[in-house]
């Protein structure tokens, strides 16, 4: 119950943050600040899974990817090291690679049904989802320069 109280707290505070950015006056500088922010990698929950990347309790026996672009889903924990490991790659990656791909991240102590569903059983687990295809998982933390090639490779097909 503390933690659903503090996480209400904490959301309340980051959506009255997110009004007071938007009451700032409109100048050039903030203009060029915001188009040069890319996008990062994204925490998804059970339900937003299900609408942003497969609905999976709908269409049990085939997988149907419902994004726009290729994602790679990392199957992490907070406490696990090799997921700490490639937290600060996923992020540059998702900025290097914006409006490109997606890169979600599923807390697997936080969405046990989506772990239990994927047969988690070893973090870090990556799913690499093509826009068609079957999506491919790879286990254990892996250097830059591999998660390029799968990217490029798999995801985009350079």
């Amino acid at each position: 119950m503390k933690k659903l109280i503090f996480a209400s707290l904490l959301l309340a505070s980051t959506l009255t943050a997110c009004a007071k950015k938007n009451n700032e006056p409109k100048t050039e500088e903030n203009k060029q600040l915001k188009t040069e922010n890319k996008m990062g990698t994204i925490h998804l929950t059970k339900a937003e899974f299900l609408s942003k990347v497969a609905n999976f309790e709908a269409n049990p026996t085939e997988w149907k990817y419902l994004g726009d672009k290729p994602c790679i889903i990392d199957f992490y924990a907070s406490w696990c090291g090799p997921c700490k490991t490639i937290a600060p790659i996923l992020e540059e990656l998702a900025k290097e690679y914006d409006g490109q791909i997606y890169i979600y991240k599923i807390d697997t102590e936080a969405e046990q049904d989506l772990a239990a569903a994927f047969g988690i059983r070893s973090i870090p687990s990556i799913l690499f989802c093509p826009m068609t295809g079957t999506p491919q998982m790879a286990q254990g933390a892996m250097p830059k320069n591999e998660f390029k090639k799968a990217i490029d490779g798999l995801l985009l097909k350079k």
